[in-house]
């Protein structure tokens, strides 16, 4: 090799940061070892599967504690031009928190589930986990390629862990809806994204943003089709109107800890892929996509409130479609700070808006998991998951029906869930600092349309229990619990619970925590 290559060889060699990219390298390597033991375990030892991703989960998230001390970048470009692939910063961090926490309570809730369903133990964990390896990555991912295939991680297993149920019309169903829709938005994305680097010839975000902000005028309209069509992928990830009609059916077909898994840590996989490019990659298009992702927050949260308040008690697992359409307005919801971003006119204003969408997803992920947990433990003894078999349930486990109570006040901004009246004054707030007072009203309008839904559901708790014999096959959740709790699911339960009370008792903790994460 002559002195000149072997120059070029040596920069082009870099060292990689392990330790920055440790959360996504430990979920995925202990989904790996878990396939590997699932050929060896005799099935009587199957749990022990499950406490071994719940503990890869847990070394995960204690992964990022080291992290916290600085920005970390690994995967640069060695040419001069400063620019990596992989950046470990604070939003990167708080939303690797939020995707792995998440992760560890859908694998709590998922052990009665595996035993009442008879799911595979060893596929499910490892579908669990490659996709909790995926969501952590996206996250952290600084340039389009990489950014496609974390989502794309994230979500191929999160089709199997839909159809998991062999045999089950529904589950199929609703995995197969799940897959076409995510595809079709999958392409659109990828077309958006050879427009934009044909516009710009780069694929890292900061130098798009920079490419973008002097593009050759005959490539403005590419460059804004880009825009437009890479967004679609992701609003189909957050379920934004009119890319969630795949929502209800999909959450209903799915078992209850996998519709958990998908309304939260699906969503955050979503809106920081949202966010990155929006606001890092396509800060110089903001008259773009500002204004319309406020129209897409205006329709989603429309529609998902009226939608939920058309759903009837006695329809099998109206529970469940219930939480699905809350899960698409609270989505609307958590548009309008990315919205607000479009119209700031400073950075800082952007990385104060992009702040209030994350203290809101934390909040959501922690009450939303616990609403799901709830429907889980029900699920057990009313498989149908009607809100009817939820009357009386305070009768029967006083306990979950004060959790659950609880957690549906957290959605609806009601004391005592200050958390969730907090994330949405700070949602409210963006808006109106960023001079979107119509949008604000329409906010407005759709809290106290879903206080209805939320406080009948909370209402029927409660009530009087049924007799057993009105309701069919299935015994009625104010009936004498046939089975008993699961420890795993009661612990869940119990988690979702504390973490909201502290931060109903603490809320400014999670602002503090969110705020200024990305610029």
């Amino acid at each position: 090799m002559t002195p000149n290559a072997s120059g070029l060889a040596t920069s082009l060699v870099q060292s990689v940061d392990w330790p920055a990219v440790a959360p996504p390298t430990i979920a995925a390597l202990t989904g790996l070892a878990v396939l590997v033991a699932d050929l060896f375990l005799p099935e009587r030892r199957k749990p022990l599967l499950g406490w071994a991703a719940i503990a890869g989960l847990a070394l995960a998230a204690l992964s990022l504690l080291p992290l916290l001390d600085g920005d970390r970048s690994t995967f640069c470009l060695t040419t001069g031009a400063h620019a990596c692939s992989y950046t470990a910063d604070t939003f990167a961090l708080v939303i690797q928190f939020l995707v792995l926490g998440g992760a560890l309570l859908t694998a709590l809730l998922s052990f009665s589930a595996l035993e009442d369903l008879e799911l595979p133990a060893g596929e499910f964990w490892f579908l669990l986990l490659s996709s909790a390896a995926g969501a952590a990555l996206l996250p952290a991912s600084r340039d389009l390629a990489t950014l496609v295939i974390a989502l794309e991680v994230a979500s191929l297993p999160a089709f199997a862990l839909v159809g998991l149920r062999r045999g089950d019309r529904l589950s199929s169903e609703a995995a197969l809806k799940f897959f076409l829709s995510s595809v079709t938005a999958t392409a659109v994305m990828l077309l958006g994204v050879s427009f934009v680097y044909a516009a710009t010839g780069s694929l890292h975000l900061s130098r798009i943003a920079a490419a973008l902000t002097h593009v050759d005028p005959r490539l403005d309209t590419l460059a804004q089709a880009g825009v437009v069509l890479t967004l679609v992928g992701f609003a189909f990830k957050t379920a934004a109107v009119p890319f969630h009609f795949w929502v209800p059916d999909t959450y209903v077909g799915a078992p209850v800890p996998v519709a958990a898994y998908l309304s939260v840590v699906g969503k955050a996989v979503g809106f920081s892929g949202l966010i990155l490019v929006t606001v890092l990659a396509f800060p110089a298009y903001g008259d773009v996509w500002g204004p319309a992702v406020a129209v897409l927050a205006a329709l989603t949260m429309t529609a998902g409130n009226v939608a939920a308040l058309r759903q009837r008690p006695e329809r099998a697992f109206s529970a469940v479609r219930l939480l699905a359409w809350s899960s698409v307005a609270q989505a609307g919801y958590l548009l309008v700070p990315i919205a607000a971003a479009g119209y700031a006119g400073s950075a800082r204003d952007a990385s104060r808006a992009i702040g209030s969408t994350v203290a809101y997803a934390l909040m959501y992920a922690a009450v939303n998991l616990g609403a799901f947990a709830v429907a889980a433990l029900v699920a057990r003894t009313s498989p149908a998951n009607r809100l009817t078999d939820y009357r009386g349930l305070y009768a029967a486990r006083p306990a979950a029906a004060l959790a659950l109570g609880f957690f549906l006040l957290c959605l609806a901004g009601l004391p005592p869930g200050v958390i969730g009246l907090f994330a949405k004054v700070t949602v409210f707030s963006a808006a109106v600092d960023a001079g979107l007072g119509w949008l604000a009203v329409v906010m407005a309008l759709n809290v106290v349309v879903a206080l209805f839904y939320y406080l009948q559901w909370t209402a029927v708790l409660f009530r009087a229990p049924e007799p057993a014999a009105g309701t069919g096959p299935a015994p009625a959740a104010g009936a004498p619990a046939a089975r008993p709790a699961a420890v795993p699911l009661t612990a869940a339960i119990g988690l979702t619970a504390v973490l909201g009370i502290v931060l109903s008792g603490a809320p400014q903790l999670v602002l503090r925590f969110a705020s200024g994460t990305l610029l």
